[in-house]
């Protein structure tokens, strides 16, 4: 049996969740991931925790933010002017917002603080500086190519 290595291609369900247990993400019930091990698709703690696993194989693993999504940085925190968001979504404090960034990619930032003129929103991964839980299900592993 094949067991996982760098450039692997691997399908999987997992499931992201938080400490206390609330989910993140799953493709349990739905459509499994398939990935190359090395392609970027999951962090490398991720990656790195599915190594020398096989097909059959089942694990939750804690990941600390260095392995799962790493920690925010003030670098990434910008001043948005108040009136850019809509009366209709008015922004408060944790809130994940998509935003427009350069060739019509998806960027997702965090609103840390609002005051009268500006919205202070965090451009860091939304889940930066939380412990991850990472559960797994190994369905297939194919060697990598050649």
């Amino acid at each position: 049996m094949n067991k996982i290595t760098h450039g692997s291609q691997v399908m999987l369900h997992y499931q992201l969740s938080l400490e206390d247990g609330s989910e993140i993400e799953s493709s349990f019930g739905g459509e499994p991931l398939r990935i190359t091990i090395g392609d970027g698709t999951l962090t490398e703690g991720m990656e790195l925790s599915l190594f020398d696993q096989q097909a059959g194989d089942e694990f939750t693993i804690s990941l600390s933010p260095e392995q799962a999504y790493g920690y925010p940085d003030k670098e990434n925190q910008h001043p948005v002017p108040l009136e850019d968001f809509p009366d209709d979504m008015p922004p408060e404090e944790g809130l994940v917002i998509a935003f427009d960034g350069p060739d019509n990619e998806e960027i997702l930032g965090t609103v840390i603080d609002v005051n009268d003129k500006d919205v202070i929103v965090d451009f860091s991964h939304p889940l930066a500086g939380r412990d991850i839980n990472f559960k797994v299900q190994i369905l297939q592993v194919e060697e990598a190519a050649e």
